[in-house]
Formats: C-alpha cells, sequence, structure tokens
C-alpha cells in the first residue's frame, strides 16, 4: 500500500502530506488529553469520594485538587523522561 497515493490514483503534493501529518498528530494528541483527563478524572473520584452527593464538601474540594495536580506532575515527568528516551534512541 503506496501512502503517497490516495484513493483515484492522484498523487498528493509534499505540503498536502505535511498538512495530513499535522492533522493526524493534531487528532492523537487531543485522544491523549481526553484520555488523560478520564483516568484523572476516575483515579481522584475514587480515591477522595467516598460518599457523593450533591456538592463536595472542602476536604473533597482539597483532597481532588491535590490529586490532580500530583497526577499532571507524575504524567509530566513520564512523558519527559519517555520524549528524553525517544531522543537518544534516535540520536544514538
Amino acid at each position: 500500500m503506496d501512502f503517497n497515493q490516495p484513493p483515484g490514483g492522484s498523487s498528493m503534493s509534499s505540503a498536502q502530506r505535511d498538512q495530513l501529518m499535522d492533522q493526524v498528530k493534531q487528532q492523537i494528541a487531543l485522544a491523549n488529553a481526553q484520555e488523560l483527563l478520564q483516568k484523572m478524572s476516575e483515579k481522584c473520584f475514587k480515591k477522595c469520594i467516598h460518599k457523593p452527593g450533591t456538592s463536595l464538601d472542602s476536604s473533597e474540594q482539597k483532597c481532588v485538587a491535590m490529586c490532580m495536580d500530583r497526577y499532571m506532575d507524575a504524567w509530566n515527568l513520564v512523558s519527559r523522561a519517555y520524549s528524553n528516551r525517544l531522543q537518544r534512541e534516535r540520536h544514538g
């Protein structure tokens, strides 16, 4: 299968391929962000909300805020480590 040849037989220009790749990257980034938010919400809800009701009390609010902060810190740390490893493997 030749990805440079779209169905119909006409070839894509370099600019069209770059634009398509940018769109794919944006879609992947959006999917990753949605998954991150979903997982963070699930985990922090489980950890912090023991008796669900119509509102959060102050201790639940603090717990959720701290949980989300820690989750984002951990996610950023892992992302940086993964990115650094990929760069080392490409240049190594």
